[in-house]
């Protein structure tokens, strides 16, 4: 058997790299804003005000991912904020992962800008797979515009910490005899897996660098950490995470929310936003013909403190209307009348089965409200998700299928890129 190679390929600064490149050929943008500082940056009007992405010269600045556009303008003054176009980005995503499916036997897509390659076995066709990994990132740059890393190990985990290290357009290795001179010596928050609040726990402990946390004793860890710290122990310790499939894994949960322009101070606005969330979460279930079970509903109110409920149902569905009706009753339950900057509509123990427990009092809803819904699906399939909407969202309060990036992944954007 030949030995396992994992290729993880990672875009740099994704969307402001898709941003550039969209500029420099439409001849709109005066500069390859890659080599200025620049951000992507949400609707600071729309409360969006976030950096999406950055520049190698926004980062000089001190410049973070996540972090206010107001903090990140007091940082470089002269910063420039570009707008996100999230078709833009699912049809380079889509161009990547194509580029990458006529090379490698096995892609694995996990985000919008990067993925997993099996070349195990390909050295006949490519030679030395290490120099082959310099070839096709050159590939991508010359063909789609926009620079990768690759990072190359035998398992997933490996391949993915060595992707991150010195950035833009680079390759690594990270083998399993290279791990303690590449890898422990680094922060052990630099582990992936590692959050703020993992690694709080971790310096609690002692533990301040990956090889600190390798050579920990692992069961005084899952004593502290649980299963979690068990995880991060294996990764310390290049141990690999469950193989590589052709097909992704089925969805658990589906989720969305929405940070309001405004703050939301009566019930009905909040349900108008509520039933928005709805309408997309359930078009995502019947999409991929799952039903769930749990519903949540999340909100953040205007002070920034956070709140959520939930509950399960007796039997799994994917009706919207259904979905409304429960996270109305637990918006009721949970909100005690504070402004609200922030609603959330989540499902969870999704299954590809429905077993309906149906009541004395079962009026034959059901079977209407999917019959409904599926006509439905099926116009917006055909002439988009805006030609049927409910009246309640004609006056434009609010979109009728809200949610971040989500809808540019339910737009068709198979045009080439």
């Amino acid at each position: 058997m030949p030995e396992p190679i994992i290729f993880h390929v990672d875009v740099n600064s994704a969307f402001l790299s898709w941003e550039a490149c969209f500029l420099l050929k439409s001849g709109t943008g005066q500069a390859d804003i890659r080599e200025i500082p620049s951000v992507i940056g949400g609707s600071e009007a729309a409360r969006h005000g976030i950096v999406l992405a950055k520049s190698p010269a926004a980062r000089a600045f001190g410049i973070k991912t996540g972090e206010p556009l107001a903090q990140a303008r007091r940082k470089c003054p002269h910063l420039q904020v570009f707008p996100p176009h999230y078709d833009l980005y699912v049809q380079n995503s889509k161009a990547l992962m194509a580029l990458l499916g006529r090379y490698a036997p096995t892609v694995e897509p996990i985000s919008i800008d990067e993925a997993y390659c099996d070349m195990t076995g390909t050295k006949g066709l490519y030679g030395d797979l290490i120099a082959f990994a310099y070839t096709l990132k050159d590939t991508i740059h010359s063909q789609l515009g926009f620079t990768v890393n690759i990072g190359i190990s035998q398992n997933r985990i490996l391949a993915k910490m060595a992707s991150d290290f010195e950035k833009p357009d680079k390759v690594h290795t990270l083998f399993s005899d290279e791990i303690p001179v590449k890898m422990w010596p680094l922060p052990v928050e630099e582990l992936f897996y590692v959050g703020r609040s993992s690694y709080q726990k971790l310096h609690n402990l002692g533990i301040y660098t990956i090889g600190d946390l390798a050579h920990y004793d692992r069961e005084t860890l899952i004593s502290h950490l649980n299963k979690h710290g068990d995880t991060i122990w294996q990764f310390a310790n290049g141990i690999d995470v469950p193989e590589i499939s052709a097909s992704q894994p089925e969805t658990k949960g589906y989720g969305n929310s929405i940070t309001i322009p405004y703050d939301i101070e009566d019930r009905d606005t909040a349900r108008i936003y509520l039933l928005s969330l709805c309408e997309t979460v359930g078009a995502r279930l019947r999409s991929d013909h799952a039903f769930i079970k749990t519903i949540s509903v999340s909100m953040v109110d205007s002070s920034f403190q956070h709140s959520s409920k939930q509950v399960t149902l007796p039997s799994a569905t994917n009706i919207t209307e259904k979905i409304f009706h429960c996270a109305c009753q637990l918006f009721d339950q949970l909100w005690k009348g504070e402004p609200l900057r922030l609603l959330g509509v989540s499902t969870s123990k999704a299954t590809k089965e429905q077993f309906v427990q149906y009541s004395l009092f079962d009026t034959g809803m059901d079977e209407k409200y999917e019959k409904l819904n599926s006509a439905i699906d099926r116009i917006r399939e055909k002439y988009g998700e805006d030609s049927v909407k409910r009246a309640r969202f004609l006056e434009g309060q609010a979109e009728h299928m809200a949610g971040g990036i989500n809808k540019a992944k339910r737009t068709d954007t198979t045009e080439n890129v």
